[in-house]
């Protein structure tokens, strides 16, 4: 088995969504056989932790799971731990949801060939 870190990349929305757009990117470690298991696990667990509560002042808001952006391969770690999170506004959320994509089709393409060693 290998490790890899992913990046999941969410989008929060608040109510009717009348805001900034806001995205949470969170890397996370995987276990699998290789990159293309390691990928479909990313996806899985972003899927699995899509959210939808009510905040503070009773609005809805939606975590909603928008594809894994970053894969990297690594030395073997704790399974499924998040390392990162970042919550990233856009002025154009079309423009960014569409490079989270990109970035998800490169990694199943096998046309990205990053690996992280921890030293």
């Amino acid at each position: 088995m290998n490790w890899y870190l992913s990046k999941i990349v969410y989008r929060i929305v608040c109510g009717d969504g009348s805001h900034k757009p806001q995205f949470d990117e969170q890397l996370r470690l995987i276990e699998a056989e290789d990159e293309a298991l390691a990928f479909a696990k990313a996806r899985s667990v972003g899927h699995r932790e899509e959210e939808i509560f009510l905040n503070e002042k009773q609005h809805l808001v939606r975590w909603e799971f928008i594809n894994v952006s970053e894969l990297y391969k690594l030395t073997a770690l704790i399974d499924g731990a998040e390392l990162y999170s970042k919550i990233h506004e856009s002025e154009n959320p079309d423009l960014y949801i569409t490079t989270v994509h990109k970035k998800a089709t490169d990694i199943q393409s096998g046309s990205t060939h990053k690996y992280l060693q921890l030293l």
